[in-house]
């Protein structure tokens, strides 16, 4: 059992997952897992294959409620809250697996979004009727360097242009807390990096969480990195301090 440590109350954590298990049938995909995330932070959560990243990203999204255990997001228990509860609250999320209306051009991606999260019942009201939802779309797509691509279809985008169109889709409702899914999965080194310093510069301003399985991607980046394997919590710390477990160094990179 892990527990995340006392802090003084003004250090309150954004999100706190507390003795959380996920189980499929008899299989435990997560055992336990306590970990709680400071406002304003870059943290990955990282692990080999099989390690639980990809379900532990879908029970704090919302995805797939805990089996036991319990999620807090701003103190508030938000545990079995549907999916669109928590976006509602201020969380986001960009998925492994690009998620855009590739028939749709990059504005019109943003402007949905953002119309979604505003007028939720009048979705297909003509797009002349919220004139700011536009101003609002082509400023974020400015944000993550679309811009110049703005009146493209999505399907026209590369790869790396589509997953920061997703993140400019997400985004669109200004949430306090980020999660992304492997975001650089599938990029070539130049998109990677591209990607990697638009996340460090969203991290500047709220908070965000990646699920990763590249160790040396985020060593340079993240501020604080937690370990998964086989579905536990196995450690915490800065990179200089994961670098150095050496528990992480067997399960993970093989040596001791």
């Amino acid at each position: 059992m892990n527990t995340p440590p006392a802090r003084p109350d003004g250090d309150a954590p954004i999100l706190e997952v507390r003795h959380v298990t996920r189980r499929f049938g008899r299989f435990v995909a997560l055992n336990d897992v306590s970990v709680a995330f400071r406002r304003r932070r870059l943290t990955a959560i990282i692990g080999p294959n099989g390690a639980g990243k990809s379900t532990f990203f879908n029970v704090v999204s919302g995805a797939f409620p805990p089996s036991e255990g319990a999620i807090l997001f701003e103190g508030r228990d938000i545990t079995g809250l549907a999916p669109h509860g928590f976006a509602r609250l201020g969380i986001a999320k960009s998925f492994q697996i690009t998620n855009v209306f590739k028939q749709l051009s990059a504005r019109e991606n943003v402007r949905v979004a953002a119309q979604m999260r505003r007028t939720r019942f009048q979705l297909w009201r003509p797009r002349a009727a919220y004139p700011e939802l536009l101003e609002q779309a082509d400023a974020l797509l400015e944000r993550v360097g679309l811009a110049d691509v703005r009146d493209k279809p999505a399907s026209d985008l590369a790869h790396g242009q589509q997953r920061a169109l997703e993140i400019a889709m997400a985004l669109a409702p200004d949430p306090t807390l980020l999660l992304m899914d492997e975001p650089t999965a599938g990029m070539s080194p130049q998109e990677t990096g591209v990607m990697m310093g638009l996340i460090e510069r969203l991290a500047e301003e709220r908070t965000v969480i990646l699920v990763e399985h590249k160790m040396k991607l985020v060593m340079g980046l993240c501020e604080r990195l937690i370990v998964l394997h086989h579905g536990e919590f196995l450690a915490e710390g800065t990179p200089d301090e994961i670098r150095a477990h050496d528990e992480v160094r067997r399960v993970y990179l093989g040596t001791a």
